[in-house]
């Protein structure tokens, strides 16, 4: 490949590492796209700033980055938390070097790790969403010949005290079935369509504020030049009813759900490389989800509610695969945030 048929900028661009290129004073010269998403600070505000403006409080990496300048040899640093004002505690790979053609400046990079994990847990996770349909398939086919059975032995029977076995047998079989066809998840496949994601939320919210009272708020923080998505309306609005009323039963229906929306840029979903995407979070401020149940939050069965099925988060993963996005959860007391991310183009393979 010949160095025309591409330029450098574009390719810095594309990256979903954050890229910062600084002088020797550690002022910024340069930040990629995915930097601006990070800081939410664009490239022109960023133009010669200090890098301790962005991180303020700091002070290993810029050791670090001194070093860097003073020596002119390369480090990378693992698992490093760094605190931004934008987005609060992140976990990053730091990766410092000297710019090859020129040494007063050096380069940054950032990598989430958050990112790379929650990858490598949509495919766990989607694995074992194969074999618990295929358990469901499996238990489900068994299940209308054992009913079938009791109700022809049902006719035989003239003591109605025996009749009341086979009438358990029935009754049992019937909410097994019902089990199963719920983890199976929805038949049909969606019926896509453009859809506009504030619509959506906003019927999802007239929904939920009809089941509420006064001490249940709710506050919009929409980016209002999103485009429309092409997805299965009655599966978003099914998606997103779910994690809000999970938020209202945690929250007992006291408190506050804030429903915003961000463009993003530079996103990977099964492997899938999309230049823009949607992100839609459901925040709360209730008390937070047990550690012990995070990391298997969306398999199927996994409740923290002793009437719970476990299935409502499941289903959620379910449909929100079938419309081509990504969920996932971060949780503390005081703040929960769903994250549901569609593409808003067709992807290519990274």
């Amino acid at each position: 490949m010949s160095h025309n048929t591409f330029n450098s900028n574009d390719v810095l661009e594309s990256l979903s590492t954050s890229v910062l290129i600084l002088d020797s004073a550690l002022r910024v010269s340069y930040i990629n796209t995915a930097t601006e998403i990070l800081f939410e600070i664009s490239q022109r505000q960023a133009e010669n700033i200090p890098l301790q403006t962005l991180l303020p409080g700091e002070k290993k990496l810029f050791k670090s980055l001194e070093r860097v300048v003073s020596t002119g040899q390369a480090l990378i640093e693992r698992e490093v938390h760094l605190f931004l004002p934008a987005s609060g505690e992140v976990l990053v790979d730091c990766s410092i070097k000297v710019l090859d053609t020129d040494d007063s400046y050096v380069i940054l990079e950032l990598a989430l790790l958050d990112y790379q994990q929650r990858i490598s847990r949509d495919e766990n996770l989607h694995t074992q969403q194969q074999v618990v349909r295929g358990l469901a398939h499996e238990i489900k086919n068994p299940l209308g010949g054992l009913r079938g059975a009791a109700q022809l032995l049902e006719r035989q029977l003239d003591s109605e005290d025996l009749k009341e076995y086979t009438r358990i047998i029935i009754t049992e079989a019937d909410r097994l079935q019902n089990l199963m066809n719920r983890m199976l998840g929805p038949n049909q496949q969606p019926e896509k369509r453009h859809t506009n994601i504030h619509e959506i939320l906003q019927h999802v919210r007239q929904l939920v504020d009809i089941e509420v009272d006064e001490r249940l708020k709710f506050k919009i923080d929409y980016d209002p030049s999103i485009p429309d998505l092409f997805a299965d309306f009655d599966q978003l609005i099914q998606i997103f009813l779910n994690i809000v009323r999970n938020a209202v039963q945690a929250m007992h229906g006291v408190g506050l759900i804030i429903l915003r929306t961000r463009i993003q840029r530079n996103i990977t979903i099964e492997k899938q490389y999309y230049r823009l995407g949607v992100l839609v979070e459901v925040e709360d401020n209730g008390p937070g989800i047990p550690e012990s149940l995070q990391d298997s939050l969306f398999y199927p069965l996994v409740t923290g509610r002793a009437d719970g099925t476990g299935l409502g988060l499941y289903l959620v993963q379910n449909l929100v695969q079938r419309n081509g996005g990504t969920v996932s959860c971060s949780s503390k007391v005081g703040q929960t945030i769903f994250s549901v991310t569609f593409p808003l183009e067709f992807g290519r393979e990274r």
